[in-house]
């Protein structure tokens, strides 16, 4: 699946506009590796997105096309920083 929609329908980005201008700004990287928004995601891999005052960094556990709401933060763990 391409970077940028993992983010949208894991809700870690809630838009998949966003989530591409965050990509395409370099301000998200895949396994320390700036990633652009079509780059693939796997399970195990390990998202880092730079926000203006915080970082989010996530293990990508479950990837999946479509997700509710309420489940869409089990597609990811938390390592480090805090989820919007």
């Amino acid at each position: 699946m391409r970077l940028d929609k993992y983010l949208k329908v894991s809700r870690i980005i809630k838009r998949r506009t966003v989530a591409k201008e965050a990509c395409e700004s370099g301000r998200v990287s895949i396994n320390g590796k700036v990633a652009k928004p079509s780059t693939d995601v796997n399970e195990e891999d390990i998202i880092e997105i730079k926000y203006s005052e915080k970082i989010l960094k996530a293990k990508i556990i479950n990837i999946s096309n479509h997700v509710l709401k309420e489940h869409a933060s089990q597609m990811y763990e938390i390592i480090f920083g805090e989820d919007n």
